[in-house]
């Protein structure tokens, strides 16, 4: 039920209060150990020279005495932290009425405007290192820009906070209010066990298929040649690649989680690095459901989704499909994961021999949904209301069968395809979709920071 800002600040514990005079917005520095990753940046420079030229930076090194060599550190070190200091020194960031304005730049000055009626998400991560120096990152996605804008680094309270304060802000609160209101109550919906989430990488067809590949391969070179050389040379950075992309997966979402508050979706996740993501709330584009082979026998599903301007594409990385469906249905509120599709005709087989089983349609009063895949099979679910455009396809080969396909754009640059259907189906179903994009488009509610109370779900 859609809800004014006092009531969402009633919700969240806080008494909102009116906005009073401004006396102009505050400008704040970033958090001292700021200059400690600043500093970096002349040697980081000189790092670089010698990882693109080995060789020359070598021998220039030789050539010079170790006296020469202690003068250069003597000096290189104390203008690094001059510079760190100094950058740090001019860096500043404030929140007016419609804005955060982030001034920066130590020669060339740099300011940058971010709208707050325009912000996607706000992001607190924290790298490893700065978990130990209880500082984060915040990052900052605003539409139509495919680089997120960043503060770091920043107190961890006071991220959190600044966090809390632009959301309020692009939610339509006074500066006052969006101040005492503070970071708003999350319900858990789904919380990935690390045991689940181990055996879902071990099972998935890139890691396995790799695997595979590492075993079937050397021992084929070992039949053909019997060189333990050739075996090794093989098989090493096949195992090694499968290695580091499980390790890399699992590291990444390890303890995923999956909360809901009035600000949106919130996705806690990271076992070195700590990631603390925001999903808009009516800004998903698209949301895809993922069912590998091997994960079926467990009814494990996997479920990604494109947000406009956004780089978050993972929602759940493993879960029960029951539970992945609930959290499904609250970024797209009273959608549905259909269980049943409509196949393309036998014929098809003349165009997709056996994987065209794989191809279904289902529309409903609120998606439309296309499947794929035999193996892999994926479901992809479009709101109506943000279809941008729909077009029919045909190949000669199809057309010659009587097929065709309607291929659905979104407002993320992202194309949803279902293949293989009837020519008449087809034709009949691109004016009915384009009608429903447009009544979904007039009676959808506005995208909008906490538009919605979180109802009680049951946690994974």
């Amino acid at each position: 039920m859609a809800q004014g800002p006092d009531a969402v600040a009633r919700a969240r514990g806080a008494d909102v209060v009116a906005e009073g005079p401004d006396a102009g917005p505050r400008e704040r520095r970033l958090h001292p150990v700021t200059p400690l990753r600043r500093a970096w940046a002349p040697i980081a420079l000189v790092a670089g020279w010698a990882v693109h030229d080995p060789g020359g930076a070598y021998q220039r090194l030789s050539d010079l005495a170790t006296s020469t060599l202690l003068i250069a550190v003597a000096i290189v070190v104390p203008l690094a932290s001059i510079y760190g200091i100094l950058s740090w020194w001019v860096t500043h960031f404030a929140i007016t009425d419609t804005e955060l304005r982030i001034r920066t730049g130590l020669l060339f000055r740099r300011t940058a405007h971010i709208r707050l009626d325009r912000l996607q998400a706000v992001d607190v991560t924290q790298p490893l290192l700065a978990r130990f120096a209880g500082v984060a990152k915040l990052k900052l996605d605003v539409v139509g820009t495919n680089s997120k804008d960043e503060l770091s680094y920043l107190g961890e309270k006071e991220a959190r906070a600044l966090r809390a304060e632009l959301l309020a802000r692009a939610a339509g609160f006074s500066p006052q209010s969006a101040h005492d209101i503070g970071e708003a109550p999350v319900h858990r919906l789904l919380r990935v066990a690390p045991r689940t989430l181990a055996l879902s990488v071990l099972l998935s067809g890139a890691t396995g298929g790799t695997l595979l590949a590492g075993t079937v391969v050397p021992a084929l070179l070992w039949l053909a040649s019997h060189s333990v050389w050739s075996v090794l040379v093989t098989a090493v950075p096949i195992i090694g690649a499968a290695g580091a992309r499980s390790v890399g997966r699992f590291v990444n979402e390890y303890d995923w989680t999956v909360g809901e508050s009035p600000d949106g979706l919130r996705l806690d996740h990271g076992l070195l690095d700590r990631t603390h993501e925001t999903v808009p709330p009516g800004r998903v584009q698209t949301v895809r459901v993922v069912e590998p082979l091997l994960w079926r026998r467990f009814g494990w599903v996997r479920v990604e989704l494109h947000v406009a301007g956004s780089s978050n594409t993972l929602l759940v990385p493993v879960a029960p499909r029951d539970e992945a469906v609930a959290v499904v249905s609250r970024v797209l509120p009273g959608v549905n994961v259909p269980q049943e599709f409509s196949p393309s005709p036998r014929r098809a087989a003349w165009c997709v021999p056996l994987w065209w089983r794989g191809y279904g349609l289902a529309v409903t009063d609120a998606v439309f949904v296309a499947r794929t895949g035999l193996l892999r099979r994926r479901t992809s679910l479009v709101p109506h209301a943000k279809v941008q455009s729909v077009r029919l396809v045909q190949g000669p080969w199809e057309g010659s069968k009587r097929l065709a396909g309607i291929r659905v754009d979104t407002g993320a640059n992202k194309t949803v395809t279902v293949r293989l259907r009837d020519e008449t189906e087809a034709q009949d179903l691109l004016l009915a979709q384009a009608d429903r994009s447009r009544t979904g488009r007039r009676t959808a509610a506005p995208d909008r920071w906490m538009s919605t109370e979180p109802p009680p779900v049951g946690t994974g």
